[in-house]
């Protein structure tokens, strides 16, 4: 859940996902609507389809053992480099060392320079305390979240400031641009039910998943919004507004299916979905 997610972002996620899900064996039992439903609101849904993956590997293949080692761990889905680190550092006591992002920096800062990654991960395998490799490897990685973050790094608080070589001193990298974009959706209501429509299972965004049906930005044209809300997904920035449908013109987009709004509490909504619902509170 933390892959490419701030902490407070993942906290109420993480806890009613355990609640749901609290062994591999019911996480691999688990149809994967469940698990995308549970996962909703996160984002990156591949995460979570390829968490079920593995926890249903682990399940049939190693009776719900899990691995202990890094190389282990980068064999099941979902799985790379820094996470299986990460997991067998922490839970298992393996010496080996965690590259994230905020390593990376602390790494640059400390060392002055601007190495490749690959380098990266070969100093911190040099600096690993090899007898506490997971308290190690959780220090850097707060450490870069927390203290040496990417703009004004608070070098003064920093335990690492005698022996850092730029002190929070260096070239700025350039940032990619942001793109701005605008979305138009329909809400149509009858009783307790809502009209959505499922996205295509082989889309290559959020496959499956459900959403109120979209608008063309002629069809909104003339109309007043009910909503409009702003919301971001990595690089872009979205303009979204809302609009009211009445369900007596019979307007059914295709794929479309009304859930009651006790069903939708549910069902594997995109994040943008639900984030609507909860505001026009439906």
């Amino acid at each position: 859940m933390l892959q490419q997610t701030r902490v407070a972002a993942v906290l109420d996620h993480y806890h009613r996902f355990l609640l749901r899900f609290p062994t591999v064996e019911a996480l691999a039992a688990a149809r994967e609507s469940s698990v995308l439903a549970a996962w909703s609101g996160l984002g990156y849904y591949h995460r979570a389809r390829r968490m079920h993956q593995a926890a249903k590997l682990i399940a049939r293949e190693s009776k719900g053992s899990l691995p202990g080692t890094a190389v282990a761990w980068a064999e099941l889905p979902g799985i790379g480099r820094y996470t299986a680190a990460a997991i067998a550092s922490i839970a298992f006591g393996q010496a080996v060392a965690v590259v994230d992002g905020n390593v990376e920096r602390v790494l640059h800062r400390l060392l002055g320079g601007t190495e490749s990654r690959a380098a990266s991960w070969r100093q911190a395998e040099c600096l690993l305390d090899r007898a506490r490799p997971g308290d190690f490897n959780q220090a850097m990685m707060e450490l870069g979240a927390t203290v040496c973050t990417p703009r004004a790094p608070q070098c003064l608080l920093c335990p690492l400031q005698p022996f850092c070589k730029t002190r929070g001193v260096e070239a700025k990298q350039p940032q990619p641009p942001r793109t701005r974009r605008e979305l138009y959706y329909a809400i149509a209501r009858q009783k307790d039910s809502v009209l959505l429509v499922q996205r295509p299972p082989d889309a290559s965004l959020m496959a499956s998943m459900w959403e109120l049906p979209s608008l063309a930005a002629e069809q909104a044209n003339g109309n007043a919004p009910l909503l409009r809300l702003r919301h971001s997904i990595t690089n872009t920035d979205y303009r979204v507004a809302v609009f009211a449908i009445d369900p007596a013109e019979r307007w059914t987009p295709p794929r479309a299916r009304w859930f009651t709004l006790r069903r939708c509490e549910r069902l594997p909504l995109t994040g943008l979905a639900r984030k609507i619902l909860r505001r026009l509170a439906v």
